[in-house]
């Protein structure tokens, strides 16, 4: 390869990258102060699970007993966890006087799922599906 054809080293590219000043970087969309969010939260224990909750939020969970209806408002009185940004309480096991409401948005069943048992060699087979029944809860 002829000398005056030789590639010459431009300047390097590694770790060249330049940012633009603060100033001109984009900002994020502005947040009205009625859509912030206190900071309350909590954790509560329905159906053998824990979930951490908060103002606003929707939360899918296991059926519960009875015959609530979509519209009802659901107490769970099992607090495992409360704070509200200030003070933080935890429950031995749960917190006395504390209840979180909830208002029933919809009650359904999962996806369906199959479920296959299978021995070989033996002619056994079994096949059967299932669908878990859920609620699906908003949080005041």
């Amino acid at each position: 390869m002829p000398e005056d054809k030789k590639k010459t080293p431009k300047a390097s590219k590694v770790g060249a990258t330049k940012k633009a000043p603060v100033s001109a970087r984009p900002k994020g969309p502005k947040v009205k102060k009625a859509e912030v969010e206190s900071n309350v939260f909590a954790v509560i224990e329905t159906g053998g699970k824990q979930y951490l909750v908060s103002p606003g939020k929707m939360i899918t969970i296991e059926k519960l007993s009875g015959d609530p209806k979509e519209g009802d408002v659901l107490s769970f009185d099992k607090v495992l966890l409360w704070g509200d940004g200030k003070e933080l309480v935890v429950g031995k096991p749960y917190i006395t006087g504390k209840s979180i409401k909830g208002v029933l948005q919809k009650i359904g069943r999962a996806k369906k799922i199959t479920v296959i048992k299978f021995k070989p060699k033996v002619r056994y087979r079994k096949k059967y599906g299932h669908r878990q029944p859920f609620m699906q809860i908003k949080i005041q």
